[in-house]
């Protein structure tokens, strides 16, 4: 009788909360699948990899001589298995400021030939430069990546540049393409995306836009795209932030011909002097960085906007190649190295920021989380022979349902995550309809403190099943570590109700969660 009394107790509290939510939800979602009109690039989930901390040495790359980790050219086995699982599409190399440093022919011919460097911009560590242009590409191949290189504009010439592009894409007889056989390497790579310089208006050079400009012009004047079957693809070094001025004088100073995507850098930063720790942060850190995070849609609306005057047709492309939390370094750490850890606050980062390009596919193209591995807002972290997977990591692989698929509409109203009279809209959504017709939905809820319910309408299509992955844990602090590789990690959802086509969802505080109906 007791039993009975449990379940009779256990049913009743079930069928108040599920009417309850589906008469009451805080947000009402209207999602359009039938009106997707904009493909969401997979470079949007592109990567970067600087010569910076232990990205590349110790965290990419150990050597192809290393017997204690498995490796495949240099290059760690269980790295290429993950970021495979991750579906990368791109990944961004030498720099970020280390590009306008970096000479690549330093970088090919026999390992004990190559000059040591001096990394002045990132602890001001020596490199051998065993880690070069053909391991890079190489790398990319075996992870089925687009490569993205920048290019040394800042302390380089025009003619190193373009003789780096004969050696990776002629594939004839040429001066360059001799060398690269004469390296081991008879076919050219195709390399596709070229970034010229990199934060010119900084570390690239302390430039004006308008001095930019026109060397970005003498640059491309002398680049070709060889046998490349798909093309050159130039993308300008482009603003930080709110510089508007930046991306108004490229656009319009540069030739329409001469310019296939302009670059954008921010980064959620509570204070550049004062940036807060990784682990241990309060609440009002916690609103600092998500009010940080969420700037990124005003930064992508109005330089698409600029764009959009001197481009209607939308030929050129918003490139967000720098992105990603940014905190003290962890204690006991080279300040150089920029290594920090992960906590479910970077899966909130990784999850808003992801959801705006996705509602601004039309005019972003390509994005690039700062960086891979060991540095900034990491999705691997490594320690000699052990590896752990970061809640970043986590998202990115949820997300990637949304890579090449169609964007579909999103409207809502949003309520609000307030603290100490200020406010942040709390949930963040974005949707897509993949070739075989899946529509995948992915929500976060950025509230530290309070569940948020979502009724999503969708329109335009019928559906029998759904599914849910979340990512969220008891603690936003919450991270993995060495000793504890799997503290967090996605798991199954099912706090949803399918009712007449309405979908209604309960989303924890601090949570991600992608949805598949099918």
């Amino acid at each position: 009788m007791k039993i009975l009394k449990v379940l009779f107790l256990v049913i009743v509290s079930t069928i108040i909360t599920q009417a309850s939510f589906a008469q009451n939800p805080e947000i009402t979602a209207t999602i359009n699948a039938d009106q997707g009109e904009y493909q969401i690039s997979k470079h949007i989930y592109g990567h970067f990899a600087e010569h910076l901390g232990r990205c590349i040495y110790g965290g990419f790359y150990v050597g192809e001589d290393n017997e204690l980790i498995p490796n495949t050219d240099g290059v760690r086995t269980d790295v290429i298995e993950a970021l495979k699982e991750l579906k990368i599409p791109n990944l961004r190399w030498p720099g970020g400021c280390f590009a306008d440093t970096y000479h690549w022919k330093d970088g090919v011919g026999p390992q004990e030939d190559r000059p040591t460097i001096v990394n002045q911009w990132w602890g001001g560590v020596t490199e051998d430069n065993s880690f070069g242009t053909h391991n890079f590409l190489n790398m990319c191949e075996e992870l089925g990546a687009e490569p993205y290189l920048s290019a040394n504009v800042g302390s380089g010439t025009v003619k190193e540049f373009a003789d780096w592009i004969q050696y990776v894409n002629h594939d004839g007889v040429s001066p360059m393409a001799d060398y690269r056989k004469e390296n081991g390497r008879e076919e050219p790579w195709d390399v596709k995306y070229w970034g010229i310089g990199n934060e010119a208006w900084g570390c690239g050079g302390h430039m004006t836009a308008e001095y930019y400009a026109n060397i970005y012009k003498q640059y491309v004047t002398f680049m070709s795209d060889w046998n490349n079957s798909s093309g050159i693809y130039r993308i300008a070094s482009g603003a930080s932030g709110g510089d508007y001025h930046w991306t108004e004088v490229l656009m319009r100073d540069i030739p329409s011909n001469m310019l296939d995507g302009v670059a954008l850098h921010h980064y959620s930063v509570i204070d550049w002097s004062a940036k807060g720790p990784a682990v241990g942060f309060d609440e009002s850190q916690y609103f600092a960085t998500m009010t940080e995070a969420l700037k990124m849609e005003e930064f992508v609306r109005r330089h698409s906007t600029i764009m959009d005057q001197y481009d209607p047709g939308n030929r050129v492309a918003l490139i967000v190649d720098e992105w990603g939390g940014w905190y003290n370094v962890e204690d006991g750490t080279n300040p150089g190295f920029l290594y920090q850890q992960n906590t479910i606050r970077d899966a909130m980062i990784a999850g808003v920021t992801l959801n705006i390009f996705n509602n601004h596919a039309r005019r972003v193209k390509m994005a690039n989380l700062a960086q891979t591995i060991n540095v900034l807002q990491a999705v691997i972290l490594t320690d000699e022979e052990k590896m752990l997977l970061t809640p970043t990591y986590h998202v990115m692989k949820m997300y990637n349902v949304h890579q090449d698929a169609t964007l579909l509409p999103v409207d809502f109203e949003n309520v609000d995550y307030t603290m100490d009279g200020k406010s942040l809209p709390a949930v963040s959504i974005s949707a897509s309809r993949d070739a075989q017709g899946k529509v995948h939905i992915s929500l976060v809820n950025i509230d530290m403190n309070s569940n948020h319910s979502v009724s999503l309408n969708v329109r335009g299509v019928e559906y029998k099943n759904a599914a849910g992955t979340i990512l969220t844990s008891d603690d936003i602090q919450d991270h993995n570590t060495f000793e504890a590789p799997e503290s967090v990690t996605p798991e199954e959802f099912d706090e949803f109700k399918v009712s007449k086509g309405v979908l209604n969802v309960d989303l924890p505080p601090f949570s991600v969660v992608v949805l598949e109906l099918n």
